[in-house]
């Protein structure tokens, strides 16, 4: 019996919760203007994961890379969902290296 599509769905339920989380935390602590670093970094997962031999770790590293990506199409609403008082509203957020040339683009959304 082969038990690796079971145990890599269970892991990627696992990082799709934790994603959900470090989404609410990422844009209390850091903001939403980060999301270009998270979607770099999740895209840069995602293309490592084709080079690496193990199947388990190529398959950890994709789907942590395209939670990431998800991640960051989140920022931006987590961060009304904040103003809304729905979520804890962090007051002193890092700005993110470029923030001035960020705030220009519009954030993704899914």
């Amino acid at each position: 019996m082969n038990t690796f599509g079971l145990v890599i769905g269970l892991i990627t339920l696992a990082v799709i919760g934790i994603g959900a989380f470090w989404v609410i935390r990422g844009e209390r602590v850091l903001g939403y203007l980060w999301w270009p670093y998270f979607i770099g970094a999740g895209v840069l997962l995602m293309v490592t994961s084709g080079f690496i031999k193990n199947d388990w770790c190529s398959a950890l590293a994709g789907v942590i890379g395209a939670s990431l990506v998800w991640g960051a199409t989140e920022f931006k609403e987590q961060a009304i969902r904040a103003e809304l008082g729905w979520y804890p509203f962090g007051n002193h957020k890092k700005r993110p290296p470029f923030a001035k040339i960020i705030q220009k683009w519009k954030p993704p959304n899914l």
